[in-house]
């Protein structure tokens, strides 16, 4: 990139930085506001659970898919259960800026880390529910399970009543890990289609979808007071370092060891 100076005696790299510093500022002004909006109309911003009706996990998954298409896979998990509860319930959801978190694609703007449908759906979980620092234990246990599913299930699981690609076409794998690099990269290597490829990106569209439908399972049983953890693992607990039950894809014989205590 050419870092010439222009007319009014600027690098070409401090008006990225200007421009940059000025769009964060915006984006936290926006947060700010919708904070102070929510709460002078009276939404729950900080007392839980927001208010949830039951919703359709089929409905859920199809409204999923199709956001898939614009804003991509964490953002679509979210919208997916708001604007349904925007329409049912009102506020907080019609405050709350879904869009903002259209980072989460591909791992977190692209760097592969966890994927951004079940990161997500544990945003949805969290603020509907409460977060455990505020006693709300159910949100984070169905974050866990949304993990834990993601992880283990053989994906995508669920066919849109209109798909945009043949589901014949596109082959489900286990990821056996909740990050995007594994998640994709095992899918790509057993449908041997690269990144860019239709198929790779409805593939996605359908995992996304697949995770809003658990997620909408799990908010309803705790709906009817009917939710039961199903997963229980902690890598924290059993090995002294976070991480995920799978470590050996990515650190092959280097995985890291917690000092004994």
């Amino acid at each position: 990139m050419s870092d010439a100076i222009n007319d009014k005696g600027m690098s070409r790299r401090q008006m990225m930085i200007g421009t940059g510093a000025l769009a964060a500022t915006t984006a936290l002004a926006s947060l700010g506001g919708w904070a102070k909006s929510a709460h002078a109309q009276g939404g729950p911003t900080e007392k839980w659970p927001w208010p949830y009706v039951k919703l359709d996990p089929k409905e859920t998954a199809e409204i999923c898919y199709k956001e898939w298409y614009r804003v991509f896979c964490g953002c679509a998990v979210i919208n997916s259960v708001f604007s349904q509860l925007r329409e049912k319930v009102g506020e907080p959801y019609k405050s709350f800026p879904v869009d903002a978190f259209v980072f989460l694609e591909g791992g977190q703007m692209g760097w592969g880390t966890i994927c951004g449908s079940p990161a997500g759906a544990n945003i949805v979980a969290n603020l509907i529910i409460g977060p455990r620092i505020a006693g709300a234990h159910e949100g984070h246990q169905i974050a866990a399970d949304i993990m834990d599913f993601y992880s283990k299930a053989n994906m995508p699981v669920f066919v849109p009543a209109s798909p945009k690609i043949d589901p014949a076409t596109i082959p489900q794998t286990v990821s056996e890990s909740p990050l995007c690099h594994i998640s994709v990269g095992r899918w790509m290597k057993a449908a041997n289609k690269p990144l860019g490829s239709p198929e790779r990106k409805d593939r996605c569209a359908r995992v996304a979808a697949s995770t809003a439908y658990r997620l909408v399972e799990l908010l309803n049983d705790w709906h009817d007071g009917k939710y039961k953890p199903t997963s229980s693992f902690s890598c924290s607990k059993e090995n002294g370092i976070t991480g995920q039950f799978n470590c050996t894809d990515c650190h092959g014989d280097k995985v890291p060891e917690a000092p004994k205590s």
